[in-house]
């Protein structure tokens, strides 16, 4: 068995215009006087790297790499959950997720995927740099709009659907190879893989692309109603990332799953910081250590009600106190009876 490492912090939601918010160098000291030991970086926000520079220039991914470890912290990986939403987007999205993209693509949907595709293809190289191994994103969606089927879906339409969605992402998945990183997909309501049988369909869709994987985030199985511990026991030679989120559901007699377009504090289903959730992190990080996974507890907060600070300084010690420090020897050695092969054959009668 393996010990997960960690904690480390994923820096997307704490980013913003004010120290020690809005530089690489400063928000990790920050998190490392949290007891952070690493940070995912959202490889969108120009205040951390510059992605294509990161993938054109070693040299510079070196000194990305410097300003980390002067901290005490390791890049555990980079994420472009952003631009993998542009890789496949449905019209009806159309304008909101402009905003993900710079202007000049705005308003051009075929311009605004080649340039998410080209955003991925700058994440492998940069992961590589990096000396990374896995790589967090979003699918996209072409099939969401249609994910409840009334009226009732064309037949071949879900066919359809994956087999766009694994063309346009298998350039990206054999970029990733030659790298030498796995792409790890956040299952996530609102994209395409959003449960274990779409990933089944998108993992057959690909061919069985050795390169497709999935990031863990029990939260979002929480809001969706899904086992989220027998989800490790199916999927866990897939899961090579860990975000480790917490979340509840409430249901009432006016609102479920579907949250009835209320905002996040009324919704049955919220985020919530860690612990204060009903996610049971006490089995996810046994079975997690039970099935080997070596990679990091990554802490991703998003909470409608505490302070972000707040939420980050209580998750460095939970992620600490659950990570389970793997034993180098069986419990029961010290009874060992100190038998070979004869005398087992004995002891079963083997011989007689």
């Amino acid at each position: 068995m393996k010990t997960i490492k960690g904690p480390a912090i994923f820096l997307a939601q704490f980013m913003g215009d004010e120290a020690p918010f809005n530089s690489l160098k400063s928000i990790c000291e920050w998190a490392a006087g949290l007891g952070f030991r690493g940070v995912q970086i959202p490889s969108w926000d120009g205040r951390l790297m510059d992605l294509q520079k990161a993938a054109e220039s070693k040299t510079y991914a070196d000194e990305i790499q410097g300003i980390v470890r002067d901290a005490g912290l390791e890049i555990t990986e980079l994420s472009t959950h952003l631009q993998g939403q542009l890789v496949a987007v449905h019209p009806a999205y159309d304008e909101m997720f402009d905003g993900f993209a710079p202007p000049e693509v705005h308003r051009n949907p075929k311009a605004r995927t080649e340039w998410a595709v080209q955003q991925l293809l700058y994440a492998a190289k940069a992961s590589q740099n990096f000396g990374l191994k896995a790589h967090a994103t979003f699918s996209g969606a072409l099939l969401w709009p249609f994910v409840y089927p009334l009226p009732q879906r064309p037949a071949g339409l879900v066919e359809t659907g994956f087999a766009e969605l694994a063309k346009r992402w298998l350039p990206i998945l054999n970029a990733f190879d030659e790298a030498g990183v796995d792409v790890c997909y956040e299952i996530h309501p609102g994209e395409d893989l959003h449960d274990g049988v779409t990933f089944e369909r998108f993992l057959e869709a690909t061919g069985n692309h050795p390169r497709v994987h999935m990031l863990y985030d029990p939260s979002h199985y929480i809001l969706q109603q899904l086992d989220h511990l027998a989800h490790i026991d199916i999927y866990h030679e897939h899961l090579k990332m860990f975000h480790v989120k917490d979340a509840e559901f409430n249901p009432t007699g006016r609102s479920g799953v579907y949250g009835g377009y209320q905002g996040w504090v009324e919704r049955p289903g919220r985020f919530r910081s860690l612990g204060d959730g009903q996610v049971d992190f006490k089995s996810v990080f046994s079975k997690l250590t039970q099935y080997d996974f070596d990679g990091w507890a990554v802490m991703e907060w998003e909470c409608c009600l505490k302070h972000p600070e707040d939420g980050a300084r209580e998750g460095a010690r939970f992620i600490a106190d659950h990570i389970i420090r793997v034993t180098e020897k069986a419990f029961d050695d010290f009874a060992d009876a100190g038998t070979d092969d004869a005398a087992n054959r004995r002891i079963l009668g083997l011989d007689r």
